[in-house]
């Protein structure tokens, strides 16, 4: 990995790298999910956008959280117009995301010059994954623009496209509609059956009626947006999903009052607020009784990339926290000499290092999705329940991720001046954002598992990874089937006596015995492709501290040489691996 030189005492931050080609991680994760032709097209965007997020967007983005939007009521004249003023960097980052890259678009139409195809899921989160490690608040119009068009295309009628998503898939500044998806009120965003705003149809037009009180994206161009028709039954059966413009076909200004803008904790550079909408034209968008049904297909593509965007927080904070570690010397040694700082930042690692298994994997579940063809049913089962796994841990674990990092840093991380701070405010959003842990929990286990039947094709996905490293390494293979199938019972039973207040620790255990699976898997992948397994490694801490770890009285087994060639960075061949693990 290629650090920058400490001028002074003082260890640099990451200005110099490259947020891709630092990380043998995404790398390997591109070769095992990509086939070679798109591989190949896509990596000099990539590593051109990896060193745009460690230099130029990084700067545009701490100086976009430095200076918040500002909700501006009149013009000049005197004329009630309402705008929001954005900083000049926040504007560069939007060039970057929607005009230079495109990453709105990717996933319907063609984006990269070479490549004549919308990309997969996968190979667009790639994108998100590195975006994301400069700026977060942006993250969140970039996604609900694209989980918009993506509902619009599956629901909306030909009408509707026409209209749309010709401007919402632009990546021309001035012609491009970003989107936004208003459900919160005050009442909360979780309970969606006490939506109250009203949806009158007023001459063949809809019109809305009501408060949001979360919206970000405040002035989106389109927004998504539940509303409870007149005489519609009460709860979340009666809602309708409209898409609704910030401008009339005459260019005057839809019906919409932003209140205020709220002053958060996080995500700075993003303009939030509360809206009142005052007889608001809004379209319908698929059938009148289906607009919650309709409405979770963005939440759920948002799920998924509310998990990278969180795993990308892990990721910059390992990149500053190894840069640190480096450069820092206390006593007369690097931190990288020290055994606490070495053990502190492998920690930081595994959590990173377990994301990027996870989401990697359930974006090519919804890859096979998408393609229609043989195990595409099978594959919607197992997204349907990954994507709640994915969501709730790995949100939390950022939270603690970035803490920890600017802990390594020290006092200097504490300071605006670095991304420290920044990156723990924002942690705290994603686990908030498309619901909470507890609400996410209740997803996985009441509704995906119990209702949905989504927990045997899920592990009969797992096991036949584990199949896969039986093949290499048996014994620990049979270490990780045996805590698989101990999951299993112990989720199944949980599941079947709707113990509500296990459901978080249930859906943890699937998290961590899954992703240490897919990191084990990974590891004999790539050994077959290119003689390292080092991910096996990984697999073993992971399987260790997460899984089968009671507490710090019977700690699991130290393994410093393991240790050692992890943060080496080490290539290591079977016959090493299997002294390391076993």
């Amino acid at each position: 990995m290629a650090m920058p030189t400490s001028t002074g005492v003082i260890a640099p931050d990451t200005k110099g790298q490259s947020f891709f080609s630092n990380d043998r991680t995404l790398q390997n994760l591109a070769h095992l999910y990509l086939d070679d032709a798109l591989r190949e097209a896509i990596w000099p965007q990539l590593e051109e956008l990896g060193y745009r997020a460690a230099n130029d967007l990084d700067e545009h983005a701490m100086l976009a959280n430095r200076h918040s939007p500002i909700l501006h009521q009149r013009d000049k004249y005197g004329q009630d117009h309402q705008w929001i003023e954005y900083h000049a960097s926040y504007r560069a980052l939007e060039q970057a995301a929607f005009g230079d890259f495109g990453l709105h678009a990717m996933s319907h139409r063609p984006t990269v010059a070479n490549w004549d195809q919308p990309l997969p899921i996968f190979a667009k989160h790639l994108y998100t994954f590195l975006f994301n490690q400069a700026e977060f608040g942006l993250g969140c119009p970039i996604n609900v623009t694209d989980s918009a068009a993506h509902v619009i295309r599956l629901f909306g009628s030909d009408a509707l496209k026409q209209k749309l998503l010709p401007r919402m898939l632009s990546t021309d500044l001035d012609e491009l509609w970003q989107g936004a998806q208003f459900i919160t009120e005050q009442a909360g965003g979780s309970d969606v059956g006490q939506v109250t705003t009203r949806a009158v149809l007023d001459q063949r037009e809809w019109r809305l009626f009501g408060d949001k009180w979360f919206c970000s994206n405040a002035d989106a161009d389109v927004a998504m947006i539940l509303a409870r028709p007149e005489g519609a039954e009460k709860g979340s059966r009666g809602l309708a999903l409209f898409a609704m413009p910030r401008a009339l076909e005459d260019g005057e200004p839809n019906h919409i009052r932003i209140v205020r803008l709220k002053d958060k904790f996080g995500t700075r550079s993003m303009a939030s607020g509360e809206l009142r909408m005052e007889g608001a034209l809004a379209y319908l968008v698929g059938d009148e009784n289906a607009g919650l049904k309709q409405m979770l297909e963005m939440i759920n593509w948002s799920r998924l990339s509310n998990g990278v965007k969180s795993s990308a927080l892990m990721r910059r904070a390992v990149h500053d926290a190894c840069t640190v570690s480096q450069h820092r010397v206390v006593f007369g040694k690097t931190l990288m000499e020290l055994p606490l700082a070495r053990r502190q930042l492998l920690k930081l690692r595994l959590a990173s290092e377990q994301s990027m298994s996870m989401w990697a994997f359930v974006a090519n579940q919804l890859d096979i999705v998408e393609s229609g063809g043989i195990g595409s049913n099978q594959a919607n089962s197992i997204a349907r329940l990954a994507t709640p796994i994915l969501k709730m841990r790995v949100t939390r674990d950022a939270r603690q991720v970035c803490g920890d990092a600017m802990e390594i840093r020290g006092g200097c991380g504490y300071i605006e001046d670095f991304v420290n701070p920044r990156l723990v405010r924002d942690a705290h959003l994603g686990s908030i954002w498309e619901g909470t842990s507890n609400i996410i929990a209740i997803d996985a286990i009441r509704r995906a598992i119990n209702r949905n039947s989504c927990l045997p094709p899920f592990i009969a996905e797992f096991q036949e990874r584990v199949d896969v490293v039986a093949s290499v390494v048996p014994s620990f293979a049979r270490e990780l089937r045996e805590w698989l199938e101990k999951t299993e019972r112990t989720v199944v039973g949980v599941a079947e006596r709707d113990e509500e207040a296990l459901f978080r620790s249930m859906t943890t255990a699937l998290y961590h015995i899954c992703s240490a699976i897919l990191m084990a898997w990974e590891g004999v992948e790539l050994e077959r492709r290119c003689g390292d397994a080092s991910r096996l490694l990984w697999a073993r801490l992971a399987l260790d501290h997460k899984v089968a770890t009671q507490g710090p009285l019977t700690a699991p087994p130290e393994r410093t040489s393991l240790c050692d060639c992890l943060l080496n960075e080490e290539s290591v061949g079977l016959s090493r691996i299997r002294e390391l693990i076993e």
